[in-house]
């Protein structure tokens, strides 16, 4: 096996789109930069998420159930800036970043260290890809 020294890992250039609908995805997601900060560090699990704990580690603005948290994080996943962990035993209920997400997340924290808030198109062009699975 070989060791890669951080100082020469270089950044994966990703399709203009795929960064694009990833960034959309994120902006109209019902969380804070706080937990995609979170989750570039260690994973986060589903339940620090919902409800009141969700708000009282700023990682949501309001109390989420569950399974809006959840479906909220698996659309994140299929636009590839999540990915769930996995232990001995399978899937766990928990969550972190992709490089993807990494590369997003730095480029927000470099722009005034908040995910901007997403205008009327980022909305529909999310709605539209997320439920109806168009390649946008």
């Amino acid at each position: 096996m070989t060791f890669i020294p951080s100082s020469e890992l270089k950044s994966i250039n990703y399709p203009s789109r795929t960064v694009e609908r990833a960034a959309r995805a994120i902006r109209c997601a019902p969380f804070q930069l706080q937990l995609f900060k979170t989750m570039r560090e260690t994973s986060v699990f589903l339940g620090a998420i919902a409800s009141h704990p969700g708000v009282e580690s700023g990682y949501t603005r309001s109390p989420l159930s569950e399974l809006t948290a959840e479906n909220s994080l698996l659309w994140l996943i299929q636009v590839g800036v999540l990915r769930r962990e996995v232990d001995g035993q399978g899937i766990t209920d928990s969550f972190r970043l992709t490089p993807l997400g990494r590369q997003l997340i730095e480029k927000f924290q470099q722009q005034g260290d908040i995910v901007p808030p997403p205008d009327w198109r980022d909305r529909i062009y999310n709605t539209l890809t997320r439920w109806l699975r168009l390649p946008f």
